[in-house]
């Protein structure tokens, strides 16, 4: 028998390949490959929890290749005798509530979903009632998948249910707790773009039930081709589209969300787009109070945001970027006594204390819409809460790729940042930042950048992204530059991005 490697199909704590073939993709999550990871799965459960019937709810966002995946999963659960509860079209964070909240009893949870990517990918994620998986989590499942592990062959049920009226409800009373009005949003012009993902939910059982009017809201209906742009609300022409149709309807607020609902950013009525450092900004806000509070973020944000919540009364404390590294720093530091009330991400990850630490998009919306509350009451944006922080003029990022020839990227890639470490130590120009979870952080005066770099190495791929912020026109390519003399001497580094970016309209 050929010897099966699941490996490739790792991305972070989540499963995730090609699903749909193309012309430029083979499938690499194939059927065989649901079968093998979801027994194993099933396995690496029982052993952790001496249970071998097992019930096993799961759940789906709209894309195209879902009814496949799902029909292989229930086979294997099934034939594992086990019970699988089908939720059908769902989010992602209610996959995880449902274990928590519901009276359905299951021990554990799938969601089909490859989040923000394109048509062709799909994925699994896996959830037991102590939250998502981890790394190393993940690992272990792949390995017994790849040696076929599973539980003995018996019959096993399905059964149907819907939890996302529940996990509405929940979101709803979220806004009325925080308003103190059972419709805060009577008359309220609040639309949403929901990718043609999960999201079209939010319009009908969230915002219109708390007495928002919602005409003008797009990509509500699900479509697992995503036709009008990708399912990311960091996509420029996500928030193109989003921005326009705020503009047009004269609405209040404008939500994105991406395909399964765990990230979200807005737009503001006059425009204003609130995601990455705003989001974090105008979300510290809704959580700290008078207690002294530590808001953990990744490690690419600005140093406007670090001033601005530190003059709210709050803490930033940066940590390695990737959403779990995230949340599980917030978590270690309140179990050591440091309260830390949100872990949130600048992709739009965001984690709140008092809601199990779920990076959920809805709900951090709900937190946003009791903060629009508020400040329409006042005859004030969302935005003016966030009016007093610090941007840099100019915002770059250049990913750097590892050449084909690299023998291993991740080796070579710590080579690379301790040498630039060594580097910035020895420039009397340059000012490494002392205290950094991740990659090289360095401070540029003025006349050499004024403003700051990270690089860094990718969480999953061979790619050295590099972050440039500056307090003036022109600083960016300043900084590259000085990079560009340092990096082009590492034969397994392609630095013709970085090279293209410092030429760029000269």
């Amino acid at each position: 028998m050929k010897e099966k490697s699941y490996k490739s199909l790792k991305s972070g704590t989540d499963v995730r390949g090609v699903a749909v073939r193309t012309e430029d993709y083979d499938v690499t999550l194939t059927i065989d490959a649901i079968h093998d990871i979801t027994k194993a799965f099933l396995k690496w459960l029982a052993d952790k929890t001496g249970k071998t019937e097992l019930r096993i709810a799961v759940g789906n966002d709209s894309r195209i290749s879902s009814e496949a995946i799902y029909a292989a999963v229930q086979k294997s659960i099934t034939e594992s005798g086990c019970t699988v509860v089908r939720t059908g079209l769902s989010t992602t964070p209610s996959m995880f509530v449902l274990l928590k909240e519901s009276d359905l009893n299951c021990d554990a949870s799938i969601m089909i979903t490859a989040s923000h990517l394109s048509y062709e990918k799909n994925g699994l994620k896996f959830f037991t009632p102590e939250g998502g998986l981890g790394s190393e989590d993940v690992d272990e499942i792949l390995f017994l998948a790849e040696k076929e592990e599973c539980l003995p062959r018996k019959r096993g049920n399905v059964e149907y249910a819907n939890f996302m009226d529940a996990y509405s409800a929940k979101l709803i009373e979220v806004v009325r707790k925080g308003t103190g009005k059972s419709a805060p949003l009577f008359g309220k012009r609040i639309i949403v773009d929901a990718s043609n993902g999960a999201g079209g939910f939010f319009v009908k059982n969230v915002l219109q039930q708390l007495g928002a009017i919602t005409d003008g809201s797009i990509n509500v209906e699900p479509d697992g081709d995503f036709p009008a742009h990708a399912p990311n609300p960091e996509d420029p022409k996500a928030i193109n589209a989003l921005r326009e149709a705020v503009l047009e309807n004269r609405a209040e607020l404008g939500i994105i969300f991406d395909a399964d609902v765990d990230r979200a950013a807005v737009v503001d009525g006059n425009g204003t787009l609130i995601n990455r450092d705003n989001l974090i900004a105008v979300t510290a806000v809704t959580v700290v109070g008078d207690k002294p509070a530590s808001i953990v973020t990744d490690s690419v944000t600005i140093d406007g945001l670090s001033e601005f919540i530190r003059s709210i009364g709050g803490k930033h404390v940066r940590y390695k970027r990737g959403y779990k590294n995230v949340i599980d720093e917030a978590k270690r530091r309140n179990e050591i006594g440091e309260y830390c009330p949100l872990a949130i991400e600048t992709s739009g990850h965001a984690a709140f204390l008092e809601n199990y630490f779920l990076d959920d998009g809805a709900y951090l919306i709900c937190k946003l819409l009791v903060a629009h509350a508020n400040q329409t009451a006042k005859r004030e944006k969302l935005s003016d809460l966030i009016a007093t922080m610090d941007h840099p003029v100019e915002e770059n990022e250049v990913r750097v790729k590892f050449n084909e020839n690299s023998v291993n990227f991740k080796r070579e890639g710590e080579r690379v940042l301790q040498e630039i470490k060594f580097f910035a130590n020895l420039d009397k120009k340059i000012e490494p930042l002392r205290r950094n979870y991740e990659g090289v952080r360095m401070n540029f005066p003025e006349g050499h950048g004024d403003g700051w770099t990270l690089i860094r190495m990718s969480v999953h791929d061979p790619v050295m992204p590099i972050n440039f912020a500056s307090r003036k026109a022109g600083g960016n390519k300043k900084m590259a530059s000085q990079l560009y003399y340092i990096l082009e001497k590492y034969p397994f580094l392609d630095v013709s991005s970085l090279k293209q970016f410092i030429s760029e309209d000269k």
